[in-house]
């Protein structure tokens, strides 16, 4: 595992080899970069934009945000195994700037309201669908700015509804993942 582009590019991330987690693969990831700064349908450029990163990881693809010059990146890990592996990868990349832990189970109604997100990533676990209950409490609060774009990364095989919750712009599929592109 390591950081396809930016000013980190080819540095290597600690990573898990558990079944409780599963980075997402190089491939995708730059296929989600490349969608981020070359395609029409997504208005958002990395460089200078506030990420949100729930169910963060071991933190690659927040990490990514800050190596192509992100200007903040929000990180919400509660899994301690994964959260001390998150935290490693910052220590060792000297990533304190600009970055803010939430080491705890997310809980959105929590979350500043003052801050809004340019970029909001979710990663969690393919069995689990309660990030549509926090999809729509992002929704309901309104942490996005208006130009935003909402990234999910699901099990290629899943259906989660999400009609009513955000407007899907593009949806692509490598292997066993699929990335959904969104606007609320």
């Amino acid at each position: 595992m390591r950081i396809i582009g930016g000013k980190l590019k080819g540095k290597k991330l600690f990573f898990l080899n558990s079944p409780a987690t599963r980075p997402i693969r190089d491939m995708v990831k730059e296929s989600i970069f490349n969608l981020i700064n070359h395609s029409n349908l997504v208005n958002i450029k990395i460089k200078k934009s506030d990420v949100l990163d729930l169910y963060s990881g071991i933190g690659s693809f927040g990490i990514e945000c800050i190596s192509r010059e992100a200007k903040s990146v929000t990180f919400v890990e509660n899994n301690k195994n994964t959260l001390a592996t998150l935290k490693k990868n910052l220590e060792y990349l000297s990533l304190n700037n600009n970055v803010l832990l939430i080491p705890e189970k997310i809980n959105i109604e929590k979350f500043d309201k003052v801050k809004k997100f340019d970029i909001i990533f979710l990663d969690p676990p393919f069995a689990n669908n309660d990030y549509l209950k926090n999809l729509s409490l992002i929704k309901k609060i309104k942490i996005f700015k208006k130009n935003h774009v909402v990234i999910i990364h699901r099990e290629s095989n899943n259906f989660d509804e999400l009609d009513g919750i955000i407007k899907i712009i593009l949806t692509k599929k490598y292997g066993r993942s699929k990335i959904i592109f969104g606007i609320f």
